[in-house]
């Protein structure tokens, strides 16, 4: 019992100077999010992707194919503000937990077809990743600390 936690332990976390600390990971282009004025994530780029009518259609089906994977596959967040009130701006960003394998396996998947269309795709780690408003088994959204590189 005591290797399997510390085995899920080594997948969940990095090891850091001092313990082990939790790694998140958020794929962003460089263009800013109008809404959150940070860059913005590789869901979002590639929905606009979508839409552009000069898109292969091999391309267009591949994107496709993968949001339907991850509308399977992961929850939306049911909160993205730091206010419980309803309507409240949408501020918080979404990062992919280090464990989530699988999930980020499909995420380099959407980055390989983005950066296909000419669109650079950079990937970002932290431990702070600000105030958490969501999390699952795969993933936080959190408004992001005036710090997080994002």
């Amino acid at each position: 019992m005591r290797r399997r936690a510390a085995a899920k332990a080594a997948a969940l976390c990095t090891r850091v100077s001092g313990g082990f600390r939790v790694v998140f990971i958020r794929f962003v282009i460089d263009e800013i999010d109008r809404r959150s004025g940070r860059r913005q994530g590789l869901f979002h780029a590639a929905g606009a992707l979508q839409h552009e009518p000069e898109l292969a259609a091999r391309e267009h089906d591949q994107l496709a194919s993968i949001f339907t994977w991850f509308n399977t596959h992961l929850k939306r967040p049911d909160r993205l503000s730091l206010s419980p009130r309803p309507h409240r701006k949408a501020v918080a960003l979404s990062w992919f937990r280090h464990s989530a394998t699988t999930h980020l396996a499909k995420m380099r998947e959407l980055q390989d077809a983005v950066e296909r269309c000419g669109r650079p795709v950079r990937i970002i780690e932290t431990r702070r990743v600000g105030y958490v408003v969501y999390r699952d088994e795969f993933q936080v959204a959190a408004c992001p600390f005036r710090d997080t590189p994002a």
